[in-house]
């Protein structure tokens, strides 16, 4: 029966889709790494990945710096209280209402970031750390100057601040906190850090002060660096295999309006280093929902590339390397970027930057999963339950489908009616297929009965399917999502079983219902029996929140089949005196 074929193709391509993830997370051989260039070898820990000027384009002509903003008087130092750290920085603590970010003052880098509203684990005080120092889960946000006559300060100069922590008061919008570099010849620098109320963008100006008596030219960059962090502490299985952030991308993206989006794994950047010249685009660096992401001028060419900076543990960096700023003696100049650090929340990310959006990547299921998630988001705007949400788009799906779906059981119902004259062909025919499947094919013309029309909302539901998989899989809105009850996270699997089981429930009845038709083979009559046993095991492992859309869609296509069915019965007592052949 096609029917019964497509249900069972659904569950062979959702296992093999599962599966080929799980092949490529845990036996694709990472490259080796590329050799280490010269600067990098001899940077030191927190400015290792230094860009050198063989990246840098001519200097350009002393008019474009002629309506250079003007810099900002540098901040007096003060004494600073935080402990000094290895490198002979220290740390700046920046509170606002989301973010906790702690700036090395050696190189001005962000290195470590707590984003408040999102707990790391259900009910945890501890915050998701996006930025860390940690050897093992090094991930850091860099910027600075590059210059020929190397004085510019890159992100192993040492700045200073005035304060040593700095937090976002009651009722104020947003905070500045400026780092102070001064060198030699009346060189300065600042770099000014602005944190916004209820943003996870930070503003940065890079402003250059020229007191020498030389012209000075200087490239501005920006990059992240971070480490593959070692491979979670699993309890058991169940909680291996449920963990979703293992199908999700884990690595460097970035965005151009000529290319789009664009993604590149780990084990991918030795063989296929990216080199790009970019304008209006961003690079960041993505992991399972939540990103960082460098967004400079988009009004100015930059050149995008990444790199494999050497040594014990491997550091992967991407990097943007901007136009030459040429500042006239006694002059000053800036260079602008903003810096996004948080969830990847699709709605928000899009207003941003253009295509940031896209780093909440659904893949081929893009066109059906984009419209899901707006009407998710859209339900649960009304409802304030992403639950509920999805139980509305559920019967929403069943409102447009209902048509198909009504034809799938009406065909259903007719190929059932027909089953004593079919057997009766198949006793005819004996093992002489052909001639049975050609007086079947008269039987179903003359009859006027459709014996694919049941495929139709299966094949429509197979993408839906998917769609939904990866939406819940990957929308950092349903992490840590509350339903009710028992369910505290719609993103991880049930952790009593009780939706498998209510599916299985379901399955059964619908199977009651709909009893095995003529046509289908002992085998698949055995695996249709066995059904509600099979796919409430794979449901045990699967997000609560696509258990709970399949079990709410099993039972409102539980009660459209009874309605359809009992509306075929009358119409058939009504034209025939008497009900339907069991």
């Amino acid at each position: 029966m096609p029917q019964t074929r497509t249900f069972l193709l659904l569950a062979l391509a959702f296992v093999g889709y599962l599966l080929w993830n799980q092949w490529q997370h845990d036996y694709q051989v990472p490259a080796a790494p590329a050799p280490a260039t010269a600067a990098t070898k001899t940077a030191s820990p927190a400015g290792a990945g230094l860009p050198t000027l063989a990246d840098a384009p001519a200097a350009p002509a002393s008019s474009s710096t002629a309506a250079a903003p003007k810099a900002a008087t540098p901040p007096v130092p003060g004494k600073a209280t935080a402990a000094a750290r290895g490198n002979g920085g220290q740390q700046i603590q920046v509170t606002t209402d989301v973010l906790r970010v702690d700036i090395d003052t050696r190189g001005g880098s962000l290195v470590r970031s707590a984003l408040l509203a999102y707990p790391a684990t259900l009910k945890s005080k501890q915050s998701v750390q996006l930025f860390s120092d940690k050897p093992e889960h090094f991930f850091v946000a860099q910027d600075g100057l590059l210059s020929r006559d190397g004085k510019a300060p890159d992100q192993r100069a040492l700045f200073q601040a005035a304060k040593t922590s700095y937090d976002l008061q009651p009722g104020q919008k947003t905070l500045v906190v400026d780092l102070a570099w001064t060198g030699a010849d009346g060189l300065k620098v600042i770099k000014r850090y602005t944190f916004t109320r209820g943003s996870y963008v930070i503003d940065l100006q890079q402003q250059v002060v020229n007191g020498s008596k030389q012209a000075w030219t200087v490239w501005p960059y920006r990059q992240l660096q971070r480490v593959v962090p070692p491979e979670p502490t699993y309890h058991n299985f169940l909680a291996k295999w449920s963990d979703q952030s293992r199908y999700s991308f884990f690595g460097a993206a970035w965005y151009s309006p000529e290319s789009k989006f664009k993604t590149l794994h780990f084990d991918d950047f030795s063989k296929d280093p990216l080199k790009k010249t970019v304008t209006g685009g961003w690079m960041a660096m993505e992991q399972h929902y939540f990103m960082a992401a460098w967004i400079p001028d988009a009004k100015k060419p930059q050149q995008f590339s990444t790199h494999v900076v050497d040594g014990s543990r491997p550091r992967y960096l991407i990097r943007e390397l901007g136009q030459p700023i040429e500042v006239a003696p006694g002059g000053h100049a800036a260079s602008q970027s903003r810096l996004y650090a948080g969830p990847k929340l699709r709605n928000a990310l899009g207003t941003i930057a253009p295509g940031l959006d896209l780093s909440v990547d659904y893949g081929m299921f893009t066109v059906v999963a984009a419209p899901m998630h707006t009407m998710l988001t859209w339900f649960h705007a009304l409802t304030g339950n992403w639950g509920v949400a999805i139980i509305l788009v559920v019967l929403l799906i069943n409102i447009v489908l209902y048509k198909l779906n009504a034809a799938q059981y009406r065909s259903g119902a007719k190929m059932r009616k027909l089953k004593p004259r079919m057997d009766a062909l198949k006793e005819r025919y004996g093992d002489d297929k052909q001639k049975m499947q050609q007086a079947m094919m008269e039987l179903y013309k003359k009859e006027k009965v459709n014996p694919v029309a049941g495929c139709l909302p299966l094949l429509v539901q197979i993408p839906v399917f998917f769609a939904l998989y990866t939406v819940l899989r990957e929308s950092v809105e349903l992490r840590q999502a509350p339903f009710i009850g028992w369910i505290h996270d719609l993103s991880a699997p049930d952790p009593y079983f009780i939706l498998p089981l209510i599916y299985a429930g379901v399955m059964y009845l619908t199977q009651r219902m709909m009893p095995m038709t003529a046509g289908m083979d002992p085998t698949q009559a055995k695996i249709m029996k066995w059904m509600p046993v099979i796919y409430p095991v794979f449901f045990a492992f699967f997000p609560s929140g696509l258990v709970l859309y399949y079990t709410v869609n099993g039972l409102a296509r539980l009660g459209q089949q009874w309605w359809v069915l009992r509306q075929f019965e009358a119409e058939d007592k009504r034209r025939t005196g008497k009900p339907r052949t069991a």
